[in-house]
């Protein structure tokens, strides 16, 4: 019976109680498709304990597991029905971080902020990195790995179905520079991609530019697509229609794909005097198919990259590129997954960090 005086309890103080989405309640309450049964038990359990001021979900015989004597044991220990009622303590733990890669300049750069921003807030870091790890089926066993209170992963490679099956489960994690578009209630920090190529691609063209090589990195990454998308309205806002055979993508993005893409750029019947590659790595790689033709960066060639990391000041000439926040990045992420942890409610899922433009010597007036 609900005790008087009390405000009636809304979805939102469901969420709170559960952890989980504001739509992912919602979706439980109405009935709706596509919610993991240990989700529906976790939203049902919150409402049996908020009592008769909870919203009652909608009747489905089939989705209600308080028919399954079975279902308690499947609860989620940090969700327990038997739980006293009351405010919820902070989710107490370490931090799992999760970076598939190489931790060189760039995965470097965001794993040491993210090591730093946790250890301010008083928690341990379990760090699980290398390029051996990007085929080791972490998620499914984090919600059940003993002290671990949530996780940061770093460009996941895991599909779009497995991190919402991660988040079904009630189990606290950010993503930061999402390789796919993330699940609107999943939390992400990225930075801005389209702003950063827009702006990138104008400079160029200013310079009068309008025969420009595009080195694109991988296909159906939501980084290649928004850079793509960037450089290709800058084009267009000076008049020029992007040509097909002036772009190339890569498999990956380093500098010997870089190196063997610009090539093919370069040795076109009428070359471009421009190329703007994915990131800095790449452009390196445009340097080294530049000086093995012969032409001189900028008066013959102008080059571009992005990301802005230390290679970038140490090339002749240094690039023009483009500067993304990557240590920001990462203390954004932790910043956001405490919150999360403390079973606050965090408005802003999907934070977009500004860019900026950095004119080095790499780009000049389009020849003549």
């Amino acid at each position: 019976m609900a005790r008087a005086g009390r405000a009636r309890a809304t979805v939102r103080d469901v969420a709170a109680e559960t952890g989980l989405s504001i739509a992912t309640v919602s979706r439980v309450l109405n009935g709706g498709a596509g919610v993991a049964p240990h989700t529906r038990e976790l939203v049902l359990a919150a409402v049996e304990r908020l009592g008769d001021q909870a919203p009652r979900p909608r009747a489905d015989p089939r989705a209600d597991p308080r028919a399954d004597p079975r279902a308690a044991q499947r609860a989620d220990p940090r969700a327990d029905p038997r739980a006293a009622s009351g405010p919820r303590q902070p989710l107490a733990g370490a931090v799992y971080v999760r970076c598939p890669y190489l931790l060189t300049d760039y995965f470097g750069l965001i794993v040491s902020s993210v090591g730093e921003t946790i250890d301010l807030h008083g928690r341990q870091m379990i760090l699980g990195a290398g390029e051996a790890a990007q085929d080791a089926a972490v998620l499914p066993g984090l919600p059940a790995r003993p002290g671990v209170a949530g996780a940061i992963l770093v460009l996941p490679p895991e599909p779009e179905e497995e991190l919402a099956r991660l988040r079904d489960r009630g189990f606290p994690f950010v993503v930061v520079d999402p390789r796919t578009r993330p699940p609107k209630d999943i939390p992400a920090v990225s930075a801005a991609h389209f702003a950063g190529g827009r702006a990138l691609m104008a400079h160029v063209t200013e310079l009068g530019h309008r025969r420009v090589g595009i080195i694109g990195g991988p296909t159906r990454w939501l980084p290649s697509e928004a850079r793509l998308a960037g450089y290709t309205a800058s084009l267009a806002g000076a008049g020029v229609l992007p040509e097909p055979a002036l772009l190339r993508s890569v498999p990956e993005p380093s500098a010997e794909h870089g190196y063997r893409a610009a090539g093919e750029l370069l040795d076109l019947p009428e070359r471009p005097t421009a190329l703007v590659a994915f990131n800095d790595k790449m452009a390196v790689g445009a340097l080294w198919a530049a000086a093995e033709r012969g032409l001189r960066v900028p008066g013959d060639l102008s080059v571009a990259g992005f990301d802005d990391i230390d290679v970038s000041r140490a090339t002749t000439p240094p690039l023009t590129t483009v500067r993304q926040p990557l240590q920001e990045m990462g203390r954004m992420a932790v910043t956001l997954l405490m919150r999360l942890l403390s079973r606050h409610t965090v408005e802003a899922l999907h934070v977009s960090l500004a860019t900026e433009l950095v004119v080095r010597g790499s780009t000049g007036p389009a020849p003549r």
